[in-house]
């Protein structure tokens, strides 16, 4: 079989590239408008350009009021004070709630993940109460702890607990052997091997379910609220916009839930993000 060729090898120098800059500076408004909140504040703009064209056009500030007519209702609510002082009962409410929620979920996982009959028991009761609305034992809530806050923290902490114990143990599932392997030749066990190997590898799982946690607490808390107030005949944001839609004040009903979009917004974006850029996106886990 007669041998293949063999090709000689040769060198091509490239000519030096001195027409083209090697970079170019985008205008002004390409690089203005790859501000994200500046897209984020133009969808906001649009959406409360339709709002107050569809309330002008159906012209009932009954069923419908215009953009314009919810901000001077919220201006008014926040000068009084009223607004924010049923911000701060229901916030109040939440940070108990959530943490609660937190700490059960950390226990659940972390027993999970050490023994066979903790994965048992989180598979079990994640089964059985996960698909339970939070609201649902709003009802059992009141027979246990009263018409008071305790009723409250305890739907809460029914609506943060599984699925941040399901996204918790998710993260935790997927991390490489490798990282584990590590962690038990530093001899590394129990919460120590937890907290240092599982936690940071499986944050952007936990992350999620903590902002997922966060959405089920903040509108079940807003719901329950609907219902029953808050104890000590204080109520919350949610009792705020029940009590004018009684009055017919639809103005500030809209104002009401307005609010509850933006503290949803600000969690989400100066809480959840600025807390993802300085971890996950920093250490190249999440993109």
């Amino acid at each position: 079989m007669p041998a293949p060729p063999v090709r000689p090898e040769y060198e091509r120098p490239l000519e030096p590239l001195t027409g083209v800059a090697p970079e170019r500076t985008l205008p002004f408004a390409a690089r203005l408008w790859q501000q994200g909140w500046l897209r984020k504040g133009v969808i906001l703009v649009v959406l409360a350009v339709l709002w107050e064209a569809l309330a002008r056009w159906q012209d009932n500030d009954l069923l419908l009021p215009t953009f314009l007519a919810t901000a001077r209702a919220l201006a008014e609510g926040l000068a009084s004070g009223e607004l924010i002082e049923k911000v701060r009962i229901s916030l109040i409410v939440l940070v108990q709630g959530y943490v609660a929620g937190i700490a059960a979920a950390f226990v659940l996982t972390t027993l999970a993940v050490s023994t066979q009959f903790g994965r048992d028991l989180l598979t079990t009761l994640t089964s059985m109460f996960n698909p339970l609305p939070a609201i649902a034992l709003l009802p059992l809530a009141l027979l246990w702890f009263g018409l008071g806050q305790g009723s409250l923290v305890f739907v809460l902490i029914h609506s943060v607990l599984w699925p941040l114990a399901l996204n918790t143990y998710a993260g935790f599932q997927g991390v490489p052997e490798t990282l584990r392997m590590a962690g038990r030749n530093y001899g590394l066990k129990g919460l120590r091997y937890v907290l240092q190997i599982l936690v940071p590898a499986a944050l952007p799982s936990i992350l999620s379910g903590l902002k997922i946690g966060w959405a089920f607490a903040w509108r079940t808390l807003i719901a329950a609220e609907l219902v029953f107030g808050a104890s000590s005949g204080r109520g919350g944001l949610g009792w705020y916009i029940f009590q004018n839609r009684n009055e017919l004040y639809t103005d500030r009903v809209f104002a009401g839930l307005a609010l509850v979009i933006i503290i949803g917004l600000l969690v989400e974006n100066l809480g959840f993000h600025a807390l993802e850029r300085v971890t996950v996106r920093r250490w190249g886990v999440q993109r």
